[in-house]
C-alpha cells in the first residue's frame, strides 16, 4: 500500500514567504496605478490616498516618488497628523479624504534646488569645521578671538576706568558685600578696605553631591536659592552691622562659573543695590582669585596715601602683599594659566590649559580609586598621596614635546585609568577592590607627575620673564589647587633656587576656595580704581575671557 506524502514544515514556510512577496508586488503595482490615475504627475493634489498609505500615524511623514508619463518626476509628501486615519476599502470614503488630515507639499517656484541647499549647507559646515580647528590645541579661555564676550573693565587701553554706578567716600575707611554662586557654595562676606574680614558667612554643598560624584548644576541652583538670603544675613551680623544698608559698596562674581548659579548670586546682589542704592561691581571669578594673593594678611597694616581722587581728595588704602606686575599661577576646578598681571583688568595670559584642568585631573582620579569628593578630589588625593610612592606608577609628563607654557592634564587622566585597571588585573581584583597600598601608590605618582607638569612650565614662564624688561621676581600661586601643600612646598623650592630668587604670595588654605570674602576684596580693587558697573543690566557669563 503506497504511503501518502505530507508536504515538510520547510516546504510549507517557503510557500507563504512567496505568497507574501506576491501580495507585495501586487499591493505596490496597485498603489503606483491608484497615484498615477489620480494626476499626481501633472501636478494636481490626489484626490484620494489608499489605505495601505494612511496608516502612518503621529506626524510621521511618508514621502514617495512616482512617475507619470509623459511628464517628469515629481516629489509627493504626504503628512499624517497625530489622528489616525481609519483603513477603509470604501471607494467613497477614498474619494472624500480629510483635508485636515492630508497635507501636499509641493516645491514652490522660489525654492532652491536640493542639490544647491546641500552644497550651500555642506559648504556653511566646513567653514565651522575649519573655524574649531583654527583653535584646536591652543589653551582655553584665552582671547584668540572666539568669543564675542571679553572681560575689560579699563577699556580697550586697560586703564579707563568708569564709575557707572558711583563710588564709595573713598578718603576714609569704606566696606563692601562680597558674595559668591559661581558653583557649588554660596558665600557672602563684609571687607574694610585696608584688607580685614569683618564678618563672613558659607553655606557648603559638598553632602549634597557627594553621592553624585561631581557638581550637579540644577541641585546646586536650588541649593543657592534656598541659602542666599540666610548667608548675607549671617555675613552682615557678623560684621556688626544690621542691615545692608550699613555697607558702603556690594561686589558679585558674574562669570566665568556655572551660568544658573552665578544668576542666583548676581540677581540678589543686583536687587540689594538698587534697593540700597549701593554702588555695585560684577566680579571676574578668576580675576578675584589672583587679587586674594594682595590682601595685606597682617591686621596691623596701615593705610597709606595712593592717589587723589576727582575732587582732589586723599584715596587710602592698605599695602597690598604683592605689588604690580607680578606672575600668578592659577590652579583650580576650571582653570590652569599662567598669567602676567599688570594691573587692575590688566592680564597677560602666557599659558593655560588646551583640555583639562590641574582640579579637574584631581577629581577624576579621586573617583577612579573610590575616595569621598564630596569635599573636593585634591584634599582626598593630597592626604591619600601621602601614604603612597610617589615614582610606584609610571606615568607620562604631559607635552614634553611643546615648548610653550600650556597644560594639558586629560592624557595623564587617561593614563592613570589605564594603568589602574591593568594593576586591578594583574591582582586578579576589580579597581574598586585594590588595596589602600596600590592605591595610594596611584594617588602619589599622578599627583608627582600632575605637579611636575607644573614646573617645568613655571620654569619655562621664569626665564621668558627674567629676560624681559617688567624685572618680574615675584610669584602668586592662587585657586583651590593653591591650597595643595605639596605643590605650595614644590613651588617655594623653585623660587628658591632661581639665580635671582623670586617671592612667593600664596593665600591661606581657606581663602583659595570660593567664598565670600574674595569678591568683596576684588570689589575693594575695582573701587579704588575708579570702577563700578551698572545694577540694572547686569548679566552672567559661564565663559569670561580676559581682553588680552
Amino acid at each position: 500500500m503506497a504511503s501518502r506524502i505530507y508536504p515538510s514544515s520547510q516546504f510549507i514556510i517557503v510557500l507563504f514567504f512567496g505568497l507574501m512577496l506576491t501580495f507585495a508586488a501586487a499591493l505596490k503595482s496597485s498603489l503606483r496605478t491608484a497615484f498615477v490615475h489620480r494626476g499626481v504627475g501633472t501636478g494636481a493634489v490626489p484626490s484620494a490616498v489608499p489605505s495601505a498609505v494612511r496608516t502612518c500615524r503621529n506626524s510621521a511623514t511618508a514621502v514617495a516618488r512616482f512617475v507619470s508619463p509623459p511628464h517628469s518626476c515629481r516629489l509627493l509628501s504626504v503628512r499624517c497628523h497625530s489622528t489616525s486615519l481609519k483603513s477603509t476599502t470604501n471607494e467613497s470614503d477614498l474619494e472624500k479624504p480629510d483635508a485636515n488630515q492630508i497635507q501636499t507639499e509641493i516645491p514652490k517656484e522660489g525654492d532652491q534646488p536640493p542639490q544647491r541647499r546641500r552644497k550651500k549647507k555642506k559648504k556653511k559646515n566646513v567653514a565651522s569645521r575649519d573655524k574649531r580647528r583654527e583653535f584646536i590645541g591652543k589653551a582655553k579661555a584665552v582671547d584668540n578671538g572666539c568669543w564675542s564676550t571679553l572681560y575689560a573693565p579699563g577699556g580697550e587701553d586697560g586703564i579707563s576706568f568708569v564709575a557707572k554706578s558711583g563710588l564709595p567716600d573713598r578718603s576714609t575707611p569704606f566696606t563692601v558685600l562680597g558674595i559668591e554662586s559661581s558653583c557649588d557654595d554660596t558665600g557672602a562676606a563684609v571687607v574694610r578696605s585696608d584688607g580685614v574680614i569683618l564678618g563672613e558667612s558659607l553655606a557648603s554643598q559638598h553632602e549634597i553631591h557627594e553621592e553624585f560624584g561631581g557638581i550637579v548644576p540644577g541641585l546646586a541652583k536650588n541649593a543657592h536659592e534656598e541659602k542666599i538670603d540666610s548667608v548675607i544675613s549671617e555675613a552682615i551680623a557678623n560684621a556688626g552691622m544690621k542691615s545692608v544698608e550699613d555697607v558702603d559698596a556690594i561686589g558679585v562674581t558674574v562669570g566665568p562659573g556655572l551660568e544658573i548659579c552665578l544668576r542666583v548670586g548676581c540677581n540678589k546682589a543686583r536687587e540689594l543695590a538698587m534697593e540700597h542704592k549701593k554702588p555695585f561691581v560684577g566680579i571676574h571669578h578668576l580675576e578675584a582669585h589672583i587679587l586674594m594673593a594682595r590682601l595685606p594678611f597682617d591686621s596691623s597694616a596701615e593705610f597709606t596715601v595712593g592717589g587723589e581722587t576727582i575732587d582732589g581728595d586723599h584715596i587710602h588704602e592698605s599695602k597690598r602683599a604683592i605689588g604690580f606686575p607680578f606672575l600668578a599661577l592659577l590652579v583650580s576646578g576650571g582653570h590652569c594659566q599662567l598669567m602676567k598681571c599688570v594691573g587692575i583688568g590688566q592680564y597677560e595670559i602666557i599659558g593655560g590649559t588646551i583640555d583639562d584642568s590641574l582640579g579637574e585631573a584631581f577629581d577624576k582620579t579621586a573617583r577612579l580609586l573610590g575616595l569621598p569628593v564630596g569635599g573636593g578630589g585634591g584634599p582626598a588625593v593630597e592626604k591619600l598621596a601621602k601614604e603612597g610612592n610617589p615614582k610606584g606608577v609610571q606615568l607620562p609628563i604631559p607635552l614634553q614635546k611643546r615648548k610653550d607654557c600650556d597644560f594639558s592634564y586629560a592624557g595623564l587622566k587617561t593614563a592613570v585609568r589605564m594603568k589602574t585597571e591593568k594593576l586591578a588585573a594583574e591582582r586578579g581584583v576589580s579597581v574598586e577592590d585594590l588595596s589602600r597600598e596600590d592605591r595610594a601608590d596611584v594617588a602619589a605618582s599622578f599627583q608627582n607627575v600632575a605637579i611636575k607638569h607644573i614646573e617645568q612650565r613655571l620654569k619655562r614662564t621664569m626665564d621668558m620673564l627674567e629676560e624681559g624688561e617688567d624685572n618680574i621676581r615675584s610669584l602668586a600661586v592662587v585657586g583651590g589647587v593653591a591650597a595643595n601643600q605639596e605643590l605650595r612646598s614644590r613651588l617655594e623650592a623653585i623660587c628658591a633656587e632661581r639665580t635671582d630668587p623670586w617671592r612667593m604670595f600664596v593665600p591661606p588654605p581657606r581663602l583659595c576656595t570660593d567664598q565670600g570674602a574674595m569678591s568683596a576684596w576684588a570689589a575693594v580693587e575695582r573701587i579704588v580704581v575708579g570702577s563700578s558697573d551698572i545694577p540694572d543690566d547686569q548679566d552672567v557669563f559661564a565663559r569670561f575671557p580676559f581682553q588680552s
